[in-house]
């Protein structure tokens, strides 16, 4: 990919990055708990977004998480 260019990952993509399954990453997705939009009725993340998301998931205590 071109580095000006966002890189886009598919459900399975992210899946395999997170180390979950991929039915958990829908249900993420469709209750909008991680960052993601839909392209022609398919998932789509922006890895940038993810890795954001991951780092401000490590980085808010549990007791916030919970809410």
């Amino acid at each position: 990919m071109s580095k000006g260019k966002e890189q886009l990952m598919t459900v399975k993509e992210v899946a395999e990055y997170l180390h979950l399954d991929e039915h958990t990453i829908y249900r993420m997705a469709r209750e909008c708990k991680i960052p993601a939009f839909k392209v022609a009725n398919q998932w789509r993340f922006k890895k940038e977004m993810i890795e954001e998301w991951l780092q401000r998931q490590i980085n808010t205590p549990k007791n916030e998480k919970e809410r």
